[in-house]
C-alpha cells in the first residue's frame, strides 16, 4: 500500500483503532490490549493507516503463523505484496464509485469509497491503449507519488492495474485553490492566504530536497479540504531532476505561471521554475486575479515585462544575446511598485513576492529559504518543528473564517463538470 500520510511510527490510543474488540477476541485468545498491540503491529511492519478494517480471514491467518513465528522480523517484498493482496489493495472491488468528478485526455475521475477504511477516495482511472500502454505522464506520476510522503502532497492510497485501465486511488479533497477563491467572491482573508501559501512551500520544499520538480503550479492543482489543509497535486508533469542539470522539454507549465525563461525557450531549469509559480498564486490569492493572464507566450512576456520591467543586463545576466527576446523588440518598460497592485499584502509579503519573482534564476528565492522568510513569522515558531507528516493545528488555523466571512464547506454552484480539474487532466 502507498499510503504514507498517517504516521505509524509509535503505538496509538485505543480510541483510534476502528475495529471492533469483540470481533478479534473471538478469533483469539488474547487481552484486548494484546489485541490493539497485535492490530498495530500488523500496521506497523505494513505500513497500513491505523483506521484499515484488515479482514478477518487475514487476521486469523496471521495469528496462525504468529504462534509458532512471532510477527518480529521484517516482511519480504514478495510476502507483503502478497499480504496486501489478501487485504484488497490492488482489486477494483475493494472501491465503490460514488459519481464521477470529471474526465480528461487520457482519464476520467470518480469520487469512491474505500471497504477497508470506508473513506471517500478519488478513482483516477487511466485508459490503457494497447498500441502505446500506459501514457508517459501516468508513469511519472506513479513512480514520484510513490516515494512522497507529506502532509502537504495529496497521498497516492493505491494503485489497480487491469488490461483495460490503470486506477490511481487518491485521497479526496473537496476542493480546490481556484473553486476555493471562485466561492469567496476572490476575496480571501490575508491570514488564510498567508496559512495556504506555508503550506504550499512545505510541500515544494520537500519536493525540492528530493530533486523533483512539480513544473505545473497553478491554483487547480492545489487541492484545499473543509480543514484548510492544503496538498499539492497532479504529479503528470513533474519529473525528478539529476545532477547536472539535463535538458528537458520547454512545453511544460500552465502558461500564466510559467517563467519568463522558460518562456523565452530555456530547456535548462531546476527548482526557480516552481518558484515563479509560487509567486503569481501568492498573487492571486492575495488579489483574487491572476497576475498574468496572457493568451500567447508573446503576451504572456508582454505582461510580465510591464509591470516588472523590461529585462536587461544588470537585472537578467545574459538576456541581451537571447535571440527570442531580442526578436520580440519589446518596449522599455521601467518597473512598477508591487504595493500599488496588491496593496493588501504588507511588506513582508511584498518582499516575499519580489523575491520570488525576480528574472535571474540563481537569485529567484528557493522553497526552504522562502519558508524562513519574515512573512511568515506571526505563525509562530512552531511552524518549523512540525514532521513532514504532521498539518497545521487548529490553533495555528484561524478559527473562523477560512477565507470566506462564514466558513462553509465549498459545494458545487453549477461551474464547470470538470470541476476536480486536478484529478482528471489529461
Amino acid at each position: 500500500n502507498d499510503n504514507g500520510s498517517k504516521s505509524t511510527d509509535s503505538p496509538q490510543p485505543s480510541g483510534t483503532v476502528k475495529i471492533s474488540p469483540s470481533k478479534h477476541l473471538e478469533m483469539r485468545t488474547y487481552s484486548f490490549y494484546e489485541s490493539l498491540l497485535f492490530l498495530q503491529d500488523v500496521s506497523k511492519r505494513m505500513s497500513l493507516p491505523m483506521d484499515i478494517r484488515l479482514p478477518p480471514e487475514f487476521l486469523k491467518k496471521l495469528q496462525m503463523e504468529n504462534e509458532n513465528s512471532p510477527l518480529c522480523k521484517p516482511l519480504s517484498r514478495m510476502s507483503r505484496r502478497a499480504s496486501l493482496s489478501d487485504i484488497g489493495f490492488g482489486k477494483l472491488e475493494t472501491y465503490v464509485k460514488l459519481g464521477k468528478l470529471g474526465e480528461g485526455t487520457y482519464a476520467t475521475v470518480f469520487k469512491g469509497r474505500s471497504k477497508l477504511t470506508e473513506n471517500l477516495v478519488a478513482l483516477k482511472e487511466i485508459r490503457l491503449e494497447h498500441d502505446e500502454g500506459a501514457p508517459c505522464t501516468a508513469i511519472r506520476e506513479v513512480s514520484l507519488l510513490k516515494n512522497l510522503k507529506h502532509a502537504n502532497i495529496v497521498t497516492l492510497h493505491d494503485i489497480i492495474h487491469t488490461d483495460r485501465c490503470l486506477t490511481l486511488v487518491f485521497e479526496y479533497l473537496d476542493s480546490d485553490l481556484k473553486q476555493y477563491l471562485d466561492n469567496c467572491g476572490n476575496l480571501m482573508s490575508m491570514h488564510n492566504v498567508k496559512i495556504f501559501m506555508f503550506q504550499l512551500l512545505r510541500g515544494l520544499s520537500y519536493c525540492h530536497k528530493r530533486k523533483i520538480l512539480h513544473r505545473d503550479l497553478k491554483p487547480q492543482n492545489l487541492l484545499i479540504n473543509d480543514k484548510g489543509e492544503l496538498k499539492l497535486a497532479d504529479f503528470g508533469l513533474a519529473r525528478a531532476k539529476s545532477v547536472p542539470t539535463k535538458t528537458y522539454s520547454n512545453e511544460v507549465v500552465t502558461l500564466w505561471y510559467r517563467p519568463p525563461d522558460v518562456l523565452l525557450g530555456s530547456t535548462e531549469y531546476s527548482t526557480p521554475i516552481d518558484m515563479w509559480g509560487v509567486g503569481c498564486i501568492l498573487y492571486e490569492m492575495a488579489t483574487g486575479r491572476p497576475m498574468f493572464p496572457g493568451a500567447t507566450v508573446k503576451e504572456e512576456l508582454h505582461l510580465i515585462f510591464r509591470l516588472m520591467g523590461t529585462p536587461a543586463e544588470e537585472t537578467w545576466p545574459g538576456i541581451s544575446s537571447n535571440e527570442e527576446f531580442m526578436s520580440y523588440l519589446f518596449p522599455q518598460y521601467r518597473p512598477q511598485a508591487l504595493i500599488n497592485h496588491v496593496p493588501r499584502l504588507d511588506p513582508e509579503g511584498i518582499d516575499l513576492l519580489s523575491a520570488l519573482l525576480l528574472y535571474d534564476t540563481r537569485s529567484r528565492l528557493s522553497s526552504e529559504t522562502a519558508l524562513r522568510h519574515p512573512y511568515f513569522l506571526s505563525l509562530g515558531d512552531n511552524i518549523h518543528n512540525l514532521a513532514d507528516s504532521q498539518l497545521f493545528s487548529s490553533s495555528q488555523r484561524q478559527k473562523s473564517p477560512l477565507g470566506c466571512p462564514h466558513w462553509q464547506p465549498l459545494c458545487d454552484k453549477g461551474g464547470p463538470k470538470n470541476k476536480f480539474s486536478c484529478y482528471s487532466r489529461g
